[in-house]
């Protein structure tokens, strides 16, 4: 059998998805010729307990394919050269050059994958809904396996109704006679009302509140909503204060848990032993010699012979103006700890090299790059500094500054040696906080949304936040109101006459 590679979501992957699950995804033409009785089949797999667990896996698995890294760049790294914050030395990832230069075009591949592989995910998710309820197996099981696939097509919504604004809404499977099989798209409150929806049944699910397999858990779902409703209380929807009550309410019942912590060290960020549970809330699964971590070879310099790894990409840096916006003292931007600028050589580890740049030590699997190239390192897609930023921001905005605030706040600059911040007003707090997200969240596909959702960009030479719209990266390039929203794939808008390009592309 053929394997997919059109990546036009409504032809294929939202009609086959439960296929994913055996990795007997086919082309269109093959799977419906297919008559061999013993072949699975959308009518004929979800009969049994196991299927309905293997169908929840293939919805987790759209995670992953956006991490891959390499002389072409990564998806992942779209919303991060889109905040104007990281360099590259890769000339030949163009697509990453058309984000970091402002000059992006509806054919970039980045784009693409996400559109392709979430929609994938959520074709997925719609059939475990659909198909899960009719399998006759233990009930308990049955509401937390559904639990997980709300979350993830919730979560898959979230991310590209914010990159990409207005999308179709599908929430039902889709075959060659469906009316949605070129669907229209929903207005972003639409979209945010089910992926309200789908948070809230799968809050009531019955899941663990924490654990150690990285499946959905109760904590991940309570920290999405809360980002979820932070988003909504700013732009594009400007639900403004009862929201972020919300936002508030749901971020204190994650802290109020006592199931999640800061990692005392920031080494424990990328230490694999540790990737799932304390700090780490949800993240995208790999693991060696099965599925290991592929943006190792993204976050080296070029060619400076440092790793295990055979390519050394040099593909994403911090910028040298962002790294010098820490604050004096502030442990995340000394050497080894977010960055790095020297490393050993990998012939002569008794050798200092210079890298010529600040690469993300944040993410750097150690074991992975100086013994083995085969890193275990999970990617963080919900951590609880997250969760404690988001509900100090939310709780400011609320009542403004008192002390469950700066608690939340301190705790996060304690771990990075500086001062407890206090005795500012509403509007201080406001841009400390902030100030906080970006230096704390750097580097984890957080930053770009956080600008998006508050209008607002940080100015590395002046310490302050000004306009998103005209907003001058330190190298160049000013922000318009494009950038507010990446483009829809050209291959989707050409396949579907229904769906309208977003303005500036």
């Amino acid at each position: 059998m053929k394997y997919l590679k059109n990546k036009n979501i409504y032809k294929c992957s939202l009609l086959f998805g439960a296929s994913l699950v055996l990795g007997l995804l086919g082309a269109c033409s093959d799977f419906l010729d297919e008559s061999d009785p013993s072949n699975f089949t959308v009518e004929n797999y979800f009969t049994k307990p196991e299927h309905a667990r293997s169908s929840v896996n293939a919805i987790y698995a759209s995670l992953s394919p956006t991490m891959n890294s390499g002389f072409n760049g990564g998806s992942w790294m779209m919303t991060e050269f889109a905040t104007g914050l990281a360099g590259t030395d890769l000339g030949q990832a163009v697509d990453s050059y058309y984000v970091k230069d402002l000059r992006n075009t509806s054919d970039n591949s980045y784009g693409l994958a996400y559109w392709g592989d979430y929609y994938r995910g959520i074709g997925n998710a719609n059939l475990s809904i659909q198909k899960i309820p009719g399998i006759v197996m233990d009930e308990q099981e049955k509401k937390l396996l559904l639990g997980e696939a709300y979350f993830m097509r919730a979560f898959y919504y979230f991310h590209l109704v914010r990159m990409f604004g207005n999308i179709p809404l599908v929430t039902e499977p889709i075959n060659l006679q469906s009316e949605q099989l070129k669907p229209i798209p929903s207005d972003a409150q639409a979209v945010y009302e089910l992926i309200i929806s789908d948070l809230k049944t799968a809050e009531e699910a019955g899941l663990p509140l924490a654990d150690q397999s990285g499946k959905v858990t109760l904590g991940a779902v309570k920290s999405l909503l809360a980002k979820v409703y932070l988003t909504m209380a700013g732009y594009p929807l400007q639900l403004g204060t009862s929201y972020f009550q919300l936002a508030a309410d749901k971020a204190q019942e994650v802290i109020s848990s006592g199931a999640y912590s800061l990692f005392t060290s920031y080494g424990d960020l990328h230490d694999p032993r540790k990737k799932n549970g304390q700090e780490n809330i949800f993240s995208i699964q790999f693991k060696t010699q099965v599925l290991p971590s592929n943006w190792q070879v993204a976050i080296i310099p070029y060619n400076k012979n440092i790793s295990k790894y055979s390519d050394e990409t040099g593909g994403i840096y911090a910028t040298k103006d962002f790294v010098d916006s820490y604050e004096a003292g502030d442990l995340r931007a000394e050497e080894k700890q977010f960055f790095f600028t020297q490393f050993t050589h990998e012939s002569d580890r008794s050798k200092t090299v210079d890298l010529g740049g600040y690469f993300l030590y944040k993410h750097f699997d150690t074991d992975a790059q100086v013994n083995s190239a085969n890193s275990d390192l999970n990617w963080p897609l919900l951590r609880y500094a997250d969760v404690l930023l988001m509900y100090a921001e939310a709780a400011n905005e609320v009542t403004g500054p008192s002390t469950d605030v700066y608690s939340a706040l301190n705790t996060i600059r304690a771990r990075a040696k500086l001062a407890p911040a206090g005795g500012l007003s509403k509007d201080q707090l406001r841009e400390l906080i902030w100030k906080e997200r970006w230096h704390e969240l750097c580097f984890e596909n957080i930053t770009w949304f956080d600008m998006v959702r508050l209008r607002k960009a940080f100015n590395v030479k002046t310490n302050k936040f000004e306009d998103f719209v005209g907003h001058k990266f330190s190298y160049g390039p000013v922000l318009t109101e494009r950038e507010l929203l990446f483009p829809i794939p050209t291959s989707e808008v050409r396949n579907n006459e229904n769906l309208k390009q977003n303005i500036g592309y």
